[in-house]
């Protein structure tokens, strides 16, 4: 049956002249237009749609702006090891040593306050003597006590143990050079008041760090501390 219908579909066909023809094939692509134009306008749309789409997608989610890397702060200083303080070490405080019966410094200076004193071995009359002082207000330095007796020793370190009553406080020096100039100031260019020879005797006054201010022989002056026996070096007397 349907070879026969096809059969007489080409015979008709044929049967047609070409202005039927012409007119059948313009109807045809005619309708296919119509057909076919909604389905591509369709297609357009979703195309546009989508296109539509991705870029308010784009606008919403902006590219990510690459962020250039900080460069550090010039105006900064470069961080620096800490310096750690250098410990200073302190000399220890000098300690004083007293004396168990005065409780006065040891050693200390003090003078011969008679004409003359026995220096004994021990610190008792039983004692022998080994010599005798014999010049008054002789500086002398106590370097021990016991009782009523002091160890003392003169500027040759010779010394033994001296009854307390033969000495006095007053401080005095003796000239070690043979011959001193007393200045009018504690300053060699000061103007020179008088002599001191060596072995004398002097009063001891006022002690700055490098001068002392003595006075004998009705002179009063000022010599190097180097000058004399009778004081310490570091010694400040007012």
């Amino acid at each position: 049956m349907r070879a026969s219908y096809g059969q007489g579909a080409v015979s008709v066909w044929r049967a047609l002249g070409w202005p039927a023809k012409a007119f059948l094939a313009l109807s045809c692509a005619t309708l296919m237009v119509f057909v076919l134009a909604p389905a591509e306008a369709a297609s357009n749309d979703k195309d546009k749609a989508t296109v539509t789409q991705a870029a308010v997608e784009q606008v919403a989610e902006p590219a990510a702006t690459p962020v250039a890397a900080q460069a550090p702060d010039a105006t900064r200083p470069a961080a620096r090891p800490v310096k750690v303080a250098s410990v200073t070490p302190t000399a220890p405080a000098v300690e004083i040593v007293r004396g168990p019966v005065t409780r006065l410094p040891i050693p200390r200076y003090v003078s011969l306050k008679g004409e003359q004193g026995n220096v004994r071995r021990g610190p008792s009359l039983s004692h022998r003597i080994d010599w005798v002082f014999q010049h008054s207000g002789m500086p002398l330095r106590v370097v021990g006590e016991f009782g009523h007796w002091r160890r003392v020793e003169d500027r040759d370190g010779a010394g033994g143990w001296v009854h307390y009553q033969l000495l006095s406080g007053v401080r005095t020096a003796i000239i070690q050079q043979e011959m001193v100039e007393l200045r009018s100031r504690p300053d060699l260019n000061a103007g020179v008041i008088a002599m001191a020879e060596g072995g004398a005797i002097v009063r001891l006054g006022e002690c700055e760090t490098e001068w002392c201010r003595v006075s004998g022989a009705g002179a009063k002056g000022w010599l190097p501390k180097t000058a004399i026996w009778g004081v310490d070096p570091g010694e400040i007397r007012e």
